[in-house]
């Protein structure tokens, strides 16, 4: 006789069976339910026939396929006995310990003396799904692969999307089509990684932004991954996520995989991006309370680099205070003999050339005009040329003869005395100065993939929280290389990337909003030539695409023409006095019939107004834009729609239009309906755009 379960809110609905002998396994994953449906019928109805050339009986897509039961794809599960041997476990269901919002499902293997526990709880509110499982072995076994609880991809999908990139080129739409067979995505570098965020959607034919069946899923892990999509001779589809193979190097009797975020909607890509967005905002992240509301940032990378000069920061703090910035970074130099990449990562002692009189009175000028005071660090790694490595050289994660990466080595996160040490000199710094911010870089790839790594950095990221609760963290590996909710269990910040390039960053942040909202993601108004780019860009442009996100600065304001300095001023201002709602807003995609603009809106959480920001990324195709369709607002309602920036219209925008003589008032459904026709624009432009509920 079989057992059935149901989790089901926030437009979710999980069905799980359990026939007699077997593991559990997902029954039902799409939109709730009628509330007397019967479970069992609805299991009936999905039976599959058996016909030749296969088993008389189809092998169950459990919870952990196994290979014991000539499931005929990937398992779940891949292990070896002390001495080497493989196993092939057979679990059948013992327990269910079942709470409001979720499951624990145990599963037994006698035999082998394996118990596989899946816990799998449903937020009620955001409509996440977060699923785990663990594995305990009466013996020592050897793990090479061990998936999160597995759920079926969506049937009726011809494509998934995940995302490939690279330093200054995060987060890269990667289309591949369904088909038998597999598609198996690993990242063995040590990190989430910029080549592969750890995350997949799986689409129906059709689906866009507003509307579709979309599967959405998220390992929230940071030292690498490994994700299975695969189409098993029969038909059925399954999606496993779990570590990269191998990560866990010695024999053990308890693992444990991450935890594994899904969401399904009907309502197209920004169904998932809401629940995603909403989910690791209000749940996955603790923010202190000196985060609240998000200050204006200021870092100071890109205007002296390794060139510290007291006199020359204060000025450059002055002039960042002046534009409307709230929090200072310093960044990479004021540490050990740092001048340049090659030496003195892991002496955390402030440098007396530079500083004489320590950073007291960079942080005195800083806190006197009104900022907080914040710290570049990158504590998992180290120079060959420095204190810490001559004193220490077995600290060092890999073989002595290793490649370098940007001159520098690894930190064994895995031992004890490097962490304490670790903790020892970070808290030294807390304690004797008034810090409020970290930016907490990793700038290199491991030498191998190591789950102890991972786990040592979280439990000193967590030690310290513990100890300096009120300290912001902003994750930043390389710009993008560490963007996962595992790691923002324990910092409040991203940093995207390290491209401040505004074009770059418009098709950056649009992809990434399938995952983070606004209050996570830094951005930053650059130089007037990129850095990373070499582009030029006009002072508006790279403003208003920094202030899709959390707004920050990263260039040396002494180049500003008064001009520059105003506009900035005037975008910083509006972001301050609108940041109150933009806090808690969805970042909904929009749907453009014209590929070179890239449009997003921004939708306060009870609706009463938005913000619509309409990039030209590139010349459009056609002579003039097409009208632009909204999205999540009221049919029935009617909106005071404005033009904010209307007076940069070219003189090549010569039409008269609604937009340009003021604001428009229509209904909901005219907006996503019809949608609104924007004025003409250069390429590297951006339209903003302001909604009010009437």
């Amino acid at each position: 006789m079989s057992r059935y379960w149901r989790l089901e809110g926030a437009g979710q609905c999980l069905v799980l069976g359990a026939a007699a002998g077997q593991m559990p396994r997902v029954v039902y994953w799409r939109d709730p339910l009628p509330e007397e449906e019967d479970l069992a019928t609805l299991d009936l109805m999905a039976a599959r026939d058996v016909t030749g050339g296969m088993l008389d009986a189809h092998p169950p897509l459990s919870l952990c396929p196994e290979a014991g039961r000539a499931f005929p794809g990937q398992p779940g599960l891949l292990l070896r006995d002390a001495g080497g041997r493989a196993l092939h476990p057979r679990f059948a269901f013992e327990a269910a310990e079942e709470e409001a919002t979720g499951l624990r499902l145990v599963s037994r293997d006698a035999a082998l003396g394996l118990e596989h526990v899946a816990e799998i709880a449903l937020d009620p509110v955001t409509g996440m799904l977060t699923l785990r499982a663990r594995l305990r072995s009466e013996a020592p076994v050897i793990l090479e692969w061990f998936a999160a609880p597995v759920l079926p991809g969506l049937a009726e999908a011809r494509e998934m999307l995940d995302f490939s990139g690279r330093w200054i080129g995060e987060f890269q739409p990667c289309r591949s089509p369904w088909g038998p067979g597999i598609r198996m995505r690993e990242s063995r570098t040590g990190r989430s990684g910029h080549e592969h965020f750890p995350a997949l959607l799986v689409h129906a034919p059709g689906a866009n932004n507003g509307a579709g069946r979309v599967q959405g899923f998220h390992l929230g892990w940071s030292g690498g991954h490994r994700m299975v999509a695969e189409e098993l001779p029969d038909g059925r589809r399954q999606v496993q996520f779990g570590m990269a193979a191998g990560l866990e190097a010695m024999p053990g009797t308890e693992f444990e995989t991450p935890p594994l975020y899904a969401v399904q909607s009907g309502a197209g890509f920004n169904g998932v991006a809401r629940t995603f967005q909403r989910h690791l905002r209000d749940r996955v992240v603790t923010w202190p309370g000196a985060a609240l509301p998000r200050p204006v940032h200021y870092n100071c990378w890109e205007a002296v680099y390794f060139d510290h000069r007291l006199e020359e920061l204060k000025e450059i703090a002055s002039r960042a205070a002046d534009l409307g910035a709230e929090r200072f970074v310093l960044d990479d130099g004021w540490f050990g003999r740092r001048d340049d990449d090659r030496r003195a990562l892991g002496d955390w002692q402030v440098d007396a050339r530079k500083y004489p009189e320590g950073l007291g009175p960079l942080i005195d000028h800083v806190e006197g005009l009104g900022m907080q005071f914040g710290l570049w660090l990158e504590p998992e790694m180290v120079n060959p040329e420095s204190d810490l490595y001559r004193a220490h050289p077995e600290w060092v994660l890999g073989p002595a003869d290793q490649v370098t990466g940007r001159q520098q080595l690894v930190l064994d996160m895995g031992r004890e005395a490097v962490r304490d040490h670790l903790f020892d000199v970070i808290s030294a710094l807390l304690e004797a100065h008034p810090i409020g911010y970290i930016k907490w870089d990793h700038n290199r790839l491991l030498p191998h993939p190591d789950a102890a790594q991972a786990r040592g950095t979280y439990a000193l990221l967590d030690r310290l929280r513990a100890a300096f609760p009120e300290v912001e963290i902003e994750s930043c590996a390389s710009g993008g290389g560490r963007i996962d909710f595992g790691i923002l269990e324990r910092t409040q910040r991203v940093w995207l990337s390290d491209s401040n390039d505004a074009l770059e960053r418009l098709r950056m942040q649009h992809e990434a909003a399938l995952f983070l909202p606004a209050a996570v993601t830094g951005s930053h108004v650059g130089p007037r030539r990129s850095h990373t780019s070499g582009r030029v860009q006009e002072m508006s442009f790279r403003a208003w695409v920094a202030a899709q996100r959390h707004l920050g600065f990263e260039m040396d304001p002494r180049e500003l023409t008064e001009a520059e300095a105003q506009t900035l001023r005037s975008v910083t201002g509006w972001w301050k006095a609108n940041r109150h709602w933009l806090w808690g807003a969805d970042i909904l995609r929009l749907d453009s019939d014209d590929p070179a603009l890239l449009a997003e809106l921004q939708l306060a959480e009870d609706g009463s107004r938005f913000v619509l920001f309409a990039g030209q990324a590139a010349a459009s195709a056609q002579s003039v834009p097409r009208c632009l369709r909204l999205s999540g607002l009221v049919p029935e309602a009617r909106y005071r729609v404005t033009l904010r920036n209307g007076a940069e219209a070219p003189a090549l925008s010569r039409g008269e239009m609604a937009l340009k003589e003021g604001p428009l008032v229509a209904s909901g459904a005219a907006l996503m309906q019809q949608g609104i026709a924007l004025p003409w624009s250069f390429p590297e432009r951006i339209w903003v755009l302001e909604g009010e509920r009437e």
